[in-house]
C-alpha cells in the first residue's frame, strides 16, 4: 500500500497555517486516539445558545499547540536555553493536555465517570501511548505532571497564562462571535520571559495581560457561565444519571456498547485500566446524541423528557440571584412538578434542582502572573496595574442558580 504523503501544515482560522513540528507530533495527531478529539465538542452545550460554537478539542489541541512553538521560539530568542528534546516534549504535553474529554467536555466527569477527572484521563492516555511509541513521551509526561526540574515547563502547559487559556479564549471568543473575548495572543508571547525558573511577562505587556484577564472574565459571564447553557449542561448530566440509575436497576437502555459499559459501572466498580481506556476512546459526542434520539421514545418519563428537551432546545426556567435559594422555594416548585406529571419526589428533582457558578478571573492566591520590570523586579501583575483595578478582578463572585419547567 502506498503511503500518505506527510500533512506538515494545517490550515487554521484563527492563525492561518499551523505547522506540525517533526515527526513524533504528526503521529501522535494521525493516532486513533487524538482523532477522537473531532468528535468531542470544545464548548459542550454552548452551542444551543451561540449556534456557531461546534468547534471541537481537536481545533484547540492543534491551536494550543502553534501557541506553544511560538512560546519556545521567543524564549530561545531570549536567550532561554531550550533543547531540541525539551522542546519537543513542552509540543507533546501541549497536544495531549486535554485528550482525556469525554463527550461534551466536562458532562462526564459530573455524571458517569464521575470520580475521575479529565487531567487524570489525559495521563492515562498518555502513558499507554508512551508505551506505544517506546519511551518518546516521559519527558513530556514529567513536565505535564509539574515533575520537571524546570518549572517554567509546567506553566506554559498549566498556569493563569498558559497556551491553553490562551487559545480557548481567543478561538471560543471567535467561535460565538463573542468580541469581548478576543485578546492578542502575539502580544502575550512576544513578552514572555523567564527569570529564576518562572515564567514572568515583561512589564512593557503590562495592558495586554490587564486585557486578557478582562477578557477571561467576560467570557465567563457571557458564555461558559451563560444561563441557558447551564440549564443545558445540568439537565445533560442529570441525563447521563438517570441513565446510569436505570441500567444499574437492570433496565437494559438502547446504547453504544461503549456508553453502556460505563452506564453499568458505579466508583467502584470503574476501575481503570487498558482495556477501560480503550473503551472510554470509543466514547464521544455521537454516542450521546445517538442515545439520546433512542431515548425520547423510553417509558421512562424522565429519560424521555430531558432527551426531548435537549434535542429540541426545549428547555427548563433558570433564575440567578447572590443567595442560596430557600429549600422551602425548591421543595414548593418539586411539589408542582410531581403533581402536574404524576411522578415521584426523586424523578422530579430531576427537573427542579438549585447549584452555583463561580467566577475568578484571576487567582493572587496561587501561581500568579509575575511582570519583569526594567530594574529585574519581579512583581504580582494585580499589584502593578495601574489602570485597572486587578485586585477586584481576583475575588470569587458566586451565583446561585434554581432550574424548573417553564409554566404552559
Amino acid at each position: 500500500m502506498k503511503q500518505k504523503p506527510k500533512l506538515t501544515i494545517v490550515n487554521d482560522p484563527i492563525y492561518g497555517f499551523i505547522t506540525i513540528p517533526g515527526p513524533l507530533i504528526y503521529k501522535l495527531i494521525e493516532h486513533r486516539y487524538f482523532q477522537r478529539l473531532r468528535r468531542i465538542s470544545q464548548m459542550g452545550m454552548s452551542y444551543l445558545v451561540y449556534p456557531g460554537a461546534h468547534h471541537t478539542r481537536f481545533h484547540h489541541a492543534l491551536g494550543a499547540l502553534h501557541l506553544m512553538t511560538r512560546a519556545v521560539t521567543i524564549l530561545k530568542k531570549k536567550g532561554i536555553e531550550i533543547s531540541n528534546e525539551e522542546e519537543e516534549a513542552l509540543c507533546v504535553a501541549i497536544l495531549l493536555h486535554d485528550i482525556g474529554h469525554g463527550p461534551f467536555s466536562h458532562a462526564m466527569e459530573h455524571s458517569i465517570a464521575e470520580d475521575v477527572t479529565h487531567e487524570q484521563i489525559s495521563l492515562y492516555f498518555m502513558e499507554v501511548l508512551n508505551k506505544e511509541f517506546g519511551g518518546q513521551l516521559s519527558m513530556a509526561i514529567s513536565i505535564f505532571k509539574n515533575e520537571y526540574p524546570r518549572k517554567f515547563f509546567h506553566q506554559l502547559i498549566s498556569s493563569q497564562l498558559d497556551m491553553d487559556r490562551m487559545d480557548y479564549l481567543k478561538r471560543d471568543s471567535f467561535y460565538t462571535g463573542v468580541a469581548e473575548g478576543t485578546i492578542s495572543s502575539d502580544r502575550l508571547i512576544a513578552m514572555l520571559h523567564v527569570q529564576d525558573d518562572q515564567l514572568v511577562v515583561e512589564e512593557k505587556g503590562i495592558y495586554s495581560v490587564e486585557k486578557f484577564i478582562v477578557a477571561r472574565r467576560l467570557m465567563y459571564w457571557q458564555v461558559y457561565l451563560h444561563k441557558t447553557g447551564i440549564v443545558a449542561e445540568q439537565l445533560l448530566v442529570n441525563l447521563l444519571k438517570r441513565a446510569k440509575e436505570l441500567t444499574q436497576k437492570g433496565v437494559k437502555l438502547p446504547a453504544s456498547d461503549a456508553l453502556s459499559f460505563f452506564l453499568k459501572r458505579d466508583g467502584e466498580t470503574l476501575i481503570f485500566n487498558e482495556d477501560t481506556l480503550e473503551l472510554f476512546a470509543r466514547l464521544d459526542d455521537y454516542d450521546i446524541i445517538s442515545a439520546m434520539k433512542m431515548w425520547q421514545q423510553n417509558d421512562d418519563f424522565v429519560l424521555r423528557n430531558i432527551s426531548e428537551m435537549l434535542l429540541n432546545r426545549e428547555l427548563l426556567k433558570i433564575k440567578l440571584q447572590n443567595k442560596p435559594f430557600s429549600e422551602e422555594k425548591v421543595q414548593q416548585r418539586i411539589k408542582e412538578v410531581r403533581q402536574k406529571h404524576n411522578i415521584s419526589q426523586r424523578e422530579a428533582t430531576y427537573f427542579v434542582f438549585t447549584g452555583h457558578i463561580s467566577n475568578q478571573a484571576y487567582s493572587m492566591e496561587k501561581d500568579t502572573i509575575n511582570l519583569l520590570t526594567r530594574s529585574g523586579k519581579v512583581i504580582d501583575v494585580a499589584k502593578a496595574s495601574d489602570q485597572l483595578n486587578l485586585k477586584a478582578l481576583s475575588e470569587k463572585v458566586v451565583k446561585y442558580y434554581l432550574c424548573y419547567p417553564k409554566s404552559d
